[in-house]
């Protein structure tokens, strides 16, 4: 038995007592784009306690929403699990984060409180039917997401929506609606009222999808990057670098490849800001300190060279060194050549350093020898 056939079979039970039951929400969407869910979610007009009362093996996962968990039989090694809620109005959002109230009421009404249309449609497994309310058929052939009635009023109720919504469009390729995205740059600097721990769930989502690279520029384009990440000054490099990892890597080391640019005590304040895990902290700090030590793997002395090989990270690493190398290369001179070449520390010392590394990244030195010769033709005023 698959999950879906459990799911048909707990909507089979709800219809034979006579209650309405129907496939809800990002199931119904997944089906429709030709992909696997995830899970299969029902809901229906009985209440909690109907539910409970109909099955076996139940759990209340949100009893003042109206979700119970069914616990189905097990499956290579675990049990097969869908969760039912009961159709729902919502009241007041008074805290921009979740309502005040529900009120059960139906199908209807359920798919009008809901995020964006193409999560906002329903499915009969029996009569393979697909109940559509808002328009969610329609925006998935025009790859178009969409927020359900007043975009405003959406993310007024919930503000982790507007992140919601980057990561369903970059997700999907889909474009955002233009009401929707003129709705995600007016409310991007409330994002904060958002729990460090749910937008930390979003990031983790976004950052693990191959399309995190898209997510992260519309991030930017609406302005959720600043209002989130402050002190990310160099974007374009850092998109850069997240494009150019593997399609499938940890959070931490899309995470560390998004903080291009920050040093360590940074990037440590800001996995402690969003709580991430001591583990994912830990290694989204090893990995921004050590991101520059494999430029100068040949110079490292074996006593520092050997525990960075064996570091259990050391392969996020070299995918890390590889994805930022054409971005940031090891600078060609150091203050220790210039020395060497009789300049004296001052202001002309970082003049010529910053003359370097300009012409390096421009593409017109490429060799030790060739930034000395550069130097000398720099000092005589040639250049």
């Amino acid at each position: 038995m698959t999950e879906r056939d459990f799911a048909i079979n707990v909507v089979r039970r709800l219809r034979d007592k006579g209650f309405e039951a129907l496939f809800a929400g990002g199931c119904v969407r997944d089906e429709l784009m030709g992909l696997e869910p995830h899970d299969f979610d029902v809901a229906t007009d009985a209440c909690p306690a109907q539910v409970q009362q109909l099955f076996r093996h139940t759990f209340a996962v949100g009893a003042s929403f109206g979700v119970v968990e069914i616990i189905g039989p097990r499956v290579g090694g675990e049990h097969l699990k869908v969760q039912v809620a009961t159709f729902r109005s919502d009241g007041n959002y008074s805290d921009e984060r979740r309502p005040d109230s529900v009120t059960f009421s139906t199908a209807r009404e359920d798919a009008l409180r809901r995020d964006f249309t193409i999560n906002g449609m329903f499915f009969d497994p029996l009569e393979n039917r697909l109940i559509d309310y808002v328009g969610g058929q329609a925006d998935l052939k025009a790859m178009v997401l969409r927020a359900i009635g007043e975009p405003r009023e959406r993310f007024g109720e919930d503000k982790l929506r507007l992140l919601r919504a980057v990561r369903f469009a970059a997700r999907f390729g889909f474009a955002l609606d233009e009401g929707t995205a003129t709705a995600v740059r007016e409310m991007a600097p409330r994002i904060g009222v958002v729990s460090v721990e749910r937008i930390g769930d979003e990031l983790r989502k976004l950052l693990t999808h191959r399309h995190r690279a898209r997510g992260l520029s519309l991030m930017h384009e609406v302005g959720l990057m600043p209002a989130i990440f402050p002190e990310l000054t160099v974007i374009a490099e850092a998109l850069a670098v997240v494009a150019a990892l593997p399609e499938t890597v940890s959070f931490p080391l899309a995470f560390a490849a998004m903080l291009h640019g920050v040093e360590r005590d940074a990037a440590r304040a800001i996995a402690l800001r969003l709580r991430l895990s001591n583990a994912e902290r830990e290694r989204v700090e090893w990995l921004v300190s050590q991101r520059r030590s494999l430029f100068d793997g040949r110079e490292i002395r074996p006593s520092r060279l050997k525990p960075l090989l064996a570091h259990a990270g050391i392969h996020e690493l070299i995918w890390l060194w590889s994805a930022a190398g054409e971005l940031d290369p090891p600078p060609l001179l150091t203050g220790d050549d210039l020395k060497a070449l009789g300049l004296p520390p001052g202001p002309l010392f970082k003049r010529v350093l910053d003359a370097v590394r300009e012409r390096q990244l421009d593409g017109g030195l490429a060799t030790r020898q060739s930034a000395l010769a550069f130097v000398q033709t720099f000092l005589t005023g040639t250049v």
